[in-house]
């Protein structure tokens, strides 16, 4: 496991002591008669609201029979009470349910995603992210808008990083290339920018007409996270919400996620048609 953000340890550890639990077939009130404990406090561990003690750890390992994990579980919860997450410094910039989803991005060793409202936030420009954001939200102060400008920006970094930049694969609706920024200028080149992102080897844009009609992101946009460096290769799908995000990680859920993207890639523009289209809506924009 290469992630060192504490808030992605934590979500791994319940994750994982919950699969071990069910694929064990016990249920949490034996686990709780086992610790000597509410059934509360196992379901808080299981959903990362709190981390298990070490004694705890053992105890949950020795009962699912997976104590030959011990040290490597011992490890990482000692790494999840330690360490700081990189967007601690953009504190308030973003709602605190969103820290999940900022460890998990920039955790994640592929990235996919459907977008039909706006330039996916992993390419935006600073000014496309600035009139998105003062457009979606027209109350908020000019320090909270520079703020969460300065934080998506920094979310780009992950192309960067000093491990393998995680593949990144977005398929955009046609139609985000025409809702523009009142400011044409700040469209066109946010499109320029997406095109040159479109050549970077880890990076796939495609684009889906409008006339491909009703299709798999009839019910919006979505996001699927890869963690194949992490035991079990989970994977986890993600929606954004007007009062809170949601994360679907059980496999029911992440399959029809899966079928959904993948029949949306099928139907999209292949990446270099995609590319041509993107660069003809932005001349048209000059």
């Amino acid at each position: 496991m290469t992630t060192s953000s504490p808030t992605v340890l934590r979500w791994w550890i319940a994750l994982e002591l919950r699969k071990l639990r069910e694929q064990a077939g016990i249920s949490r009130q034996q686990v709780a008669e086992r610790l000597v404990c509410a059934v509360s406090k196992v379901t808080h561990i299981e959903i990362a609201r709190n981390l298990p003690k070490a004694s705890e750890l053992r105890e949950m390992l020795g009962l699912y029979g997976a104590s030959d994990r011990e040290e490597r579980f011992v490890d990482l919860l000692k790494a999840a009470r330690s360490g700081s997450d990189w967007w601690t410094p953009f504190a308030g910039a973003a709602p605190k349910w969103f820290d999940l989803f900022l460890g998990l991005e920039s955790s994640a060793t592929q990235i996919e995603s459907y977008e039909a409202l706006v330039v996916p936030g992993l390419f935006q420009t600073a000014d496309y992210a600035e009139a998105v954001i003062r457009q979606g939200r027209p109350e908020i102060a000019e320090h909270e808008i520079s703020r969460r400008v300065e934080l998506r920006l920094a979310r780009q970094e992950l192309f960067q990083r000093e491990t393998e930049p995680p593949t990144v694969w977005s398929v955009i609706d046609e139609s985000v290339l025409y809702r523009t920024a009142k400011n044409k200028k700040v469209m066109r080149e946010q499109l320029e920018h997406l095109a040159k992102l479109a050549d970077q080897p880890t990076v796939t844009i495609q684009v889906l007409p409008m006339n491909v009609g009703p299709h798999a992101g009839i019910n919006g946009p979505f996001i699927m996270l890869h963690f194949s460096d992490l035991l079990g290769d989970p994977t986890v799908a993600y929606t954004d919400g007007l009062i809170q995000g949601t994360y679907y990680e059980e496999a029911d859920d992440v399959r029809e996620y899966r079928n959904a993207l993948t029949h949306l890639q099928i139907a999209a523009c292949k990446p270099v048609e995609s590319k041509q289209m993107i660069l003809q809506r932005a001349q048209e924009l000059t």
